[in-house]
């Protein structure tokens, strides 16, 4: 700790405050009088946050040094909670590089301790043989060991929590199949871990002693196959006996489309995941617990971080989910500048329309669109979008949202992504689905000069290439059908609600739940 920050508490650094882990650490941290500044390098998707005025957010990336360098001043303890999924070429350089280089500025920097959450490895498997997923992650950890900061190594395996990406898919997998076909690795041993003993374990971590430079595997209470985790579920859900056929065949790269297929994480994600289940994954040791001492209660059971997970699913409080982290592959460039973007065609679909309602009415049918309550046009045709970009490998339709009523910026919706809310009048969405191009939606709730309530929308498309021009052309068609009519019942809906009673609206949430 600086001299002069002898009154406050340590200033944390954390990285991936937009991920799952990131975006719970943060009110963590918080609560336990820790100064937080975060690392983004979209700083708008953590502006709706209910701790956003709390914490201090910067503009940067883990593999631009200059901007890590304007970040790292003056702080304590960094935490290194970024990663990639990906599984194309290249992605383990880049994991490499970016670690090299956060432990390098640490180091220039003064900080006094990096933390860093990796996956549990398992015991006297050869690195060599590991999934690329797991071996990189091992790989971060070794060069943050080395830095020359000391380094406390955090190793997990499964992490049971309200939209994490591990209990999406054992959620999904259980609810959806009553008889299951799987491969072999439902009978691997795992120690799977509660997301409220993750977030305990990482905010104690930052007082750990100068000396301490190690690794440590964080579990719970529990060493269970995946089979019995899915019957555990089944039982702590109240749903019928599950039936599971395993079936040796299936590769791991199959494994990887047939989750992504049945639940709503993508294969691009499935796979690194279910990679990991081929070996055991058990923790040797519990030497965190003379650092970080275990409370009354815990390490939670698994049947409690079920419960509590399933909980807040219910009560719609999930305050991060898997999909608040970009998708591997999916575009992230921002609206081009309009009307004097002079970066190549834009094809634009504009719809606007009167409504018999206020604007709050249609405000909140706006803010509402998506997930359970459709697109408001074709539910078909939607529908056979979202498979084909699932068979693709991208996320389809079923990632839905992470509130019933209430959005916020970087939030996933369906295959969108929010880009920029302005409560009340603007919902900007970009596609991350498998397009030659870029794409993005808006909806504007306005009023016109005559006083009456006005919806306007407009699609955009940026081609890429002839692929992107011929791909446009060829859906034009359908344009009418699919905007017309989202444009048309939007409009209907927000009038049906005036005529029948407002949906009253939930009061806003201020304190994430860490269950």
């Amino acid at each position: 700790m600086r001299d002069d920050d002898t009154e406050a508490g340590p200033r944390c650094l954390v990285t991936g405050a937009t991920g799952y882990i990131g975006g719970r650490l943060v009110p963590e941290l918080l609560a336990a009088g820790h100064r937080v500044r975060c690392l983004a390098r979209s700083p708008g998707k953590l502006r709706d946050h209910p701790w956003a005025g709390d914490a201090e957010v910067v503009r940067g990336d883990v593999t631009d040094r200059d901007s890590l360098a304007v970040a790292m001043r003056d702080v304590d303890v960094a935490y290194y909670l970024v990663h990639s999924l990906s599984t194309g070429d290249g992605f383990e350089d880049t994991d490499r590089r970016a670690a090299r280089l956060f432990g390098d500025v640490a180091r220039e920097a003064g900080v006094r301790r990096i933390v860093y959450l990796g996956g549990l490895t398992p015991a006297g498997v050869p690195e060599r043989v590991l999934s690329p997923h797991l071996r990189s992650r091992a790989e971060v950890g070794r060069i943050l060991l080395d830095s020359g900061v000391p380094t406390a190594v955090l190793r997990a395996a499964v992490i049971i929590g309200s939209g994490s990406a591990s209990f999406e898919m054992l959620r999904y997998l259980t609810e959806r199949l009553p008889v299951m076909v799987t491969p072999n690795w439902v009978h691997t041993r795992i120690q799977p871990i509660a997301i409220r003993d993750v977030l305990r374990t990482l905010v104690g971590s930052a007082g750990m002693p100068e000396e301490v430079n190690r690794t440590f595997d964080i579990g719970g209470p529990e060493v269970l196959t995946y089979r019995m985790m899915m019957d555990r579920y089944s039982t702590v859900a109240a749903l019928p006996h599950r039936y599971v056929v395993p079936v040796p065949v299936l590769t791991p790269r199959l494994s990887g489309y047939w989750v992504g297929l049945v639940t709503p994480v993508p294969a691009s994600i499935a796979r690194p995941l279910t990679e990991s289940l081929r070996h055991e994954v058990v923790c040797q040791e519990h030497d965190i617990a003379r650092y970080v001492p275990d409370p009354p209660g815990f390490p939670i059971g698994f049947d409690e971080s079920v419960r509590l997970a399933l909980q807040r699913v219910r009560e719609a409080q999930v305050a991060t989910r898997w999909s608040n982290a970009s998708v591997p592959g999916a575009p992230s460039d921002p609206l081009p500048t309009d009307p004097d973007w002079t970066g190549g065609s834009l094809y634009t679909d504009r719809r606007a329309r009167r409504v018999a309602a206020s604007r709050e009415t249609l405000w909140q049918v706006i803010e509402g669109i998506g997930g359970d309550n459709g697109w408001y046009s074709f539910p078909l045709a939607w529908a056979v979008r979202g498979w084909l970009d699932r068979l693709a490998g991208g996320v389809g339709l079923s990632r839905g949202r992470r509130d019933a009523k209430h959005l916020r910026a970087g939030d996933s919706l369906d295959f969108w992504r929010v880009e920029e809310i302005e409560p009340g009048r603007l919902l900007r969405l970009r596609a991350e689905m498998r397009l030659p191009g870029l794409a993005w939606l808006e909806m504007y709730a306005e009023t016109d000069a005559d006083g009456h309530t006005l919806y306007r929308q407009r699609a955009l498309f940026h081609p890429h290439g002839l692929l992107g021009h011929l791909y446009w052309w060829s859906v034009s068609p359908f344009h009418a059908v699919v905007f017309g009519g989202m444009a048309r019942n939007i409009a209907r809906a927000a009038e049906g609600t005036t005529r029948g009673t407002t949906p009253r609206r939930r009061p806003p949430r201020r304190r994430p739940a860490t269950g």
